[in-house]
């Protein structure tokens, strides 16, 4: 597929815009449920309404006023002019390439400018995209590791409640059992690591691309971007975790009875073993964002055909098992079915016994939600398309005045300006910022060419990409404009990143 641009007449885009309805999506559930793309309109639906014609002001029309559109940057309001110091003569439009819009369509209405961030900003990123990942640990096998924040404060609780418990089964130990307890702090999270790369070994042998694994508050997840192909992928991919837990701990009871149980190396294989045995058992409840939830998922997908219907099936066990666990672990707790003893009082420890079921009931309860929201999103994935998007765009030379420029994008009902040379080969994108900055009464005396950016190879994209080809390749070269082309190199107009945010934020409010 030839995307490199090229010479002749542009052909104007859909000028289909997505609304900005809402705030940012919210981020990725668990391991593999990261959202894999916006949602884009459909271009019925904005066709129909589009008014006709646009109205000159003055003949040269200024951008429409406003506060601009939320893109994630904020907007370019550069110096109104550059260059310049007299006004140059304002030339015909060339008659080889006349600005126009496709017959049968209606033209844009007359504001044909919106505001789309600064000529430097980011490109449409995933919502967990623009977080902090934490402390990187390294990149095994190429996926970057990250350290929440939290973990610090779960290594400091572990830390401190086992300690205390070593040091009442070695007392001789003294302070000096903090520090094993650190050791089995990091050791704990160490096996979570492992469990987390065995998700991720399992994506990468499938192709599916894996963006991170952070270990966090309760545990570690595995940010895999894509949905597996078959649901038998599916669950392998959520059965390899838990599956590797139950080794570990197996290997932790093989270490256990070549020590002596009551001497530090038994204390901490024997934690070890249990917390890699808990680990492997609560990944297994089938609800998500759990790996039990995912291969709940998986065999409803399998018996229906509809990887929907399993992920709806396996989000509410996961939202009852919320409840279950809420209500269900300080009771189990107080009644000393965990192994303690039974407990008549409401004391300090119930009180964390309900904190902790409280936190636990809620991380479930909002990773199965995400998990829905994911699963909304990739229905609407299709529709997500550069031709439904892009924006109609009339060619101009460099030294063309910004007002002549404006004038002939109104008259054909364009809302993007692209300079080309001499030959008509495009070369840079005017920054829609950039215009808002210039006051009117100085567009006679600025040259488009100062308010361009340059196009390199990543900002020329195929009109047939669409869904996840279409974002990541805006994702490898961000920017705010694209340059859209046919396969045969034809100009199709230009897209802006804005617009596929919007497209993005507006899946998200529509439901499936």
């Amino acid at each position: 597929m030839d995307v490199s641009g090229g010479r002749g007449q542009p052909r104007p885009g859909n000028d289909e815009s997505a609304e900005h309805t809402g705030p940012e999506a919210p981020a990725p559930g668990g391991t593999g449920d990261a959202p894999t793309a916006p949602s884009a309109p459909t271009p019925a639906d904005a066709k129909d309404a589009r008014p006709e014609g646009p109205t000159p002001d003055a003949g040269a029309p200024a951008p429409e006023s406003g506060t601009p559109q939320d893109t994630g940057a904020a907007p370019d309001h550069g110096p109104p002019a550059h260059g310049r110091d007299r006004a140059p003569e304002h030339p015909e439009p060339p008659a080889d390439r006349p600005a126009r819009a496709p017959a049968g369509r209606p033209e844009h209405p007359d504001h044909p400018f919106a505001h789309s961030g600064s000529g430097k900003g980011q490109a449409p990123q995933r919502p967990e995209e623009r977080r902090r990942g934490g402390l990187l640990m390294g990149r095994p096998f190429g996926v970057p590791v990250y350290v929440a924040p939290s973990w610090f404060l779960v290594a400091i609780l572990i830390t401190w409640v086992f300690g205390g418990q070593i040091d009442r089964v070695l007392p001789e130990l003294g302070a000096a059992s903090y520090l094993v307890s650190l050791f089995f702090a990091v050791a704990f999270y160490a096996s979570v690591l492992v469990h987390e790369l065995a998700h991720t070994l399992a994506a990468l042998r499938f192709k599916l691309p894996v963006r991170r694994i952070q270990l966090q508050f309760f545990g570690g997840v595995s940010e895999i971007e894509k949905e597996a192909e078959t649901p038998g992928r599916e669950f392998v991919l959520a059965f390899v975790g838990p599956l590797l837990s139950l080794v570990l701990a197996g290997l932790f009871y093989l270490g256990l009875l070549a020590v002596d149980p009551s001497s530090v190396p038994g204390v901490l294989l024997a934690g070890l073993m249990v917390s890699n045995l808990i680990v492997a058992a609560f990944n297994l409840l089938p609800g998500l964002p759990l790996d039990g939830g995912r291969m709940l998922r998986a065999v409803v997908w399998a018996i229906t055909g509809k990887p929907m219907t399993g992920t709806v099936a396996a989000a509410w066990v996961g939202r009852a098992l919320a409840v279950c666990v809420l209500i269900g672990l300080p009771l189990l707790t107080q009644s000393g079915a965990l192994g303690s003893d039974a407990v008549d009082n409401v004391g300090m420890d119930t009180v964390l016994d309900a904190l902790l079921a409280a936190i636990l009931a809620a991380i479930i309860w909002t990773g199965a939600g995400n998990s829905l929201r994911m699963a909304r999103l990739r229905e609407h994935l299709p529709e997500l398309r550069a031709r439904t998007l892009t924006r109609r765009a009339v060619p101009v030379e460099s030294d063309t005045p910004l007002s002549e420029a404006l004038r002939r994008a109104n008259a054909a009902g364009a809302r993007a300006l692209v300079v080309v040379d001499g030959d008509g080969v495009p070369v840079s994108l005017v920054r829609e910022a950039a215009i808002v900055g210039v006051p009117e009464h100085r567009r006679p005396w600025v040259p488009v060419g100062t308010l361009a950016q340059d196009i390199t190879d990543g900002m020329r994209v195929s009109a047939e990409l669409a869904g996840e080809e279409l974002l990541d390749a805006l994702r490898a070269t961000p920017a705010t404009e694209y340059l859209v082309v046919e396969e045969t190199g034809e100009i199709y107009g230009v897209l802006s990143a804005a617009d596929v945010e919007r497209a993005f934020v507006k899946a998200m409010a529509r439901p499936s």
